[in-house]
């Protein structure tokens, strides 16, 4: 891998929606609970210095209200997120296309999507050399308000497969 600096890639899956009747899949909001846990998804990354400079959101409004509740723990550190259409419904191939697409000025880049894209890029992109037990608790699940955190030491454009570390897998409860 070329001299880098490190990047960090953090995937998160939109805290839990609820299932109003006749709303559209895309038009479905947080439930009471996504409301409380999204909070808390922020206030980690916060409390571990893990704050991001770019955040690619899907359009749907349960990533939207997600988005809204991390940033305001961000406070003054949160970016303008960017709605992508491209994230909702993606499978990890579509989803790694939009992060091969990231500007190489962003350090720390928050994905914020949906299952089971989300948790199919994360398995694809763990190196070998990630925690063992983070691995294993991703694997298992992926659950909503749930992030992993990556290390990279390449470019956004050259990430692939099983070639981020993974650090971190946090379900914030």
């Amino acid at each position: 891998m070329s001299e880098h600096h490190i990047k960090r890639l953090i995937l998160m899956r939109h805290a839990k929606a609820a299932f109003p009747l006749g709303v559209e899949d895309h038009d479905r909001p947080l439930a009471q609970r996504g409301h409380t846990e999204a909070p808390l998804a922020g206030k980690w990354l916060v409390e571990n210095a893990v704050v991001p400079d770019f955040i690619l959101c899907s359009s749907a409004l349960r990533t939207r209200q997600t988005c809204t509740w991390v940033c305001q723990q961000l406070a003054d550190k949160a970016p303008t997120p960017k709605l992508e259409r491209g994230l909702y419904e993606a499978g990890a191939t579509q989803m790694l296309s939009v992060v091969n697409h990231v500007p190489e000025t962003v350090n720390t880049l928050m994905v914020i999507s949906h299952m089971p894209g989300i948790q199919s890029l994360a398995l694809r992109l763990a190196s070998r050399d990630s925690d063992q037990d983070a691995y294993m608790d991703l694997a298992s699940g992926f659950p909503t308000s749930a992030f992993a955190v990556f290390e990279h030491t390449g470019d956004w454009a050259t990430l692939d497969g099983q070639d981020a570390e993974l650090k971190n897998f946090v379900v914030p409860r």
